[in-house]
């Protein structure tokens, strides 16, 4: 088999076909550089790796696109990745050139599936993987993804929940207004399906008025979220607090079609003992961070 001619080839065809059928380009991207993929692959067991180079030079000089080592080294690197997988039309040759330098498989799926259910630019995967996104998710959480298991909205809390601000944060007013301020990105911080519904949600108890710092409903998982803020570590007064309101909106707005609420406290520490002795099990507390 001449590898060289039939790599020229497809390579060729695919150039040709994304002029003629723009709609498609990225799926004829992704097909053409599996197989030029896997004939490098190929090559490469019977004459060497050093063949790479030499097939760089005479690409770039015949087609007058510049075929460097590096980018043929990726299209291997991809066929390699992809061998044992379907393509997957949603994530683009972006996409995939910076998921390739990830070792570990279950992240690799994690932002494939995050990229089809978030639509992600090429941008957005970049944030959210230095953001360490997938690090930030509890161990269970993670297990629950490899064993393709039912997960429910508590289990895609992150710790630390990641905040943008150059401002300096000294009480729980500032933190407030800054979520407020970046309300969308907040939001998709905290994971997929929540929309915001009202900030300092009032609600009476008794003759007093209390206010919710954030009340938010997760589309996906069909509950209200009440949301607390602490610019302290978390203590017993705090869950207390949280219960109250959750119970308040679950006698008096939740409709019977809809799941129990929970109650998420972002504090500036977070304390695993305090909720470890919670006897609420749908309360969950995380720390956040400034960036």
């Amino acid at each position: 088999m001449n590898y060289y001619n039939e790599i020229k080839n497809e390579l060729i065809n695919n150039e040709v076909y994304k002029k003629v059928k723009d709609y498609s380009k990225n799926r004829s991207d992704l097909t053409t550089y599996y197989n030029v993929g896997k004939m490098l692959n190929d090559a490469g067991k019977h004459y060497g790796e050093s063949i790479m180079k030499e097939y760089s030079i005479k690409l770039t000089n015949e087609l007058g696109k510049k075929y460097s080592e590096r980018t043929l080294q990726l299209m291997k690197k991809f066929y390699l990745f992809q061998k044992t997988k379907p393509l997957v039309s949603d994530l683009t040759w972006s996409h995939y050139l910076i998921l390739l330098p990830i070792k570990d498989e279950n992240k690799i799926n994690y932002y494939i599936n995050e990229i089809i259910k978030r639509n992600l630019s090429k941008r957005e995967l970049q944030n959210i993987i230095k953001n360490n996104e997938y690090e930030r998710l509890p161990e269970s959480t993670k297990n629950k993804l490899v064993k393709n298991q039912k997960t429910k909205v508590e289990n895609f809390i992150k710790n630390p929940i990641i905040i943008n601000t150059n401002k300096k944060i000294i009480n729980e007013k500032i933190l407030h207004q800054v979520i407020l301020e970046n309300i969308e990105d907040f939001l998709e911080e905290l994971g997929s399906g929540y929309s915001f519904i009202k900030s300092e949600y009032k609600i009476k108890i008794n003759n007093t008025y209390n206010y919710i710092d954030l009340l938010l409903f997760n589309i996906k998982f069909n509950c209200y979220v009440v949301i607390e803020l602490k610019t302290t570590e978390l203590k017993k007064e705090h869950i207390g607090q949280i219960e109250v309101y959750m119970n308040y909106i679950n006698k008096n707005i939740k409709t019977i079609n809809q799941n129990d609420t929970i109650g998420i406290i972002i504090s500036r520490e977070d304390n695993k003992y305090l909720i470890k002795y919670c006897s609420d099990s749908r309360i969950f507390n995380t720390k956040y961070i400034t960036i």
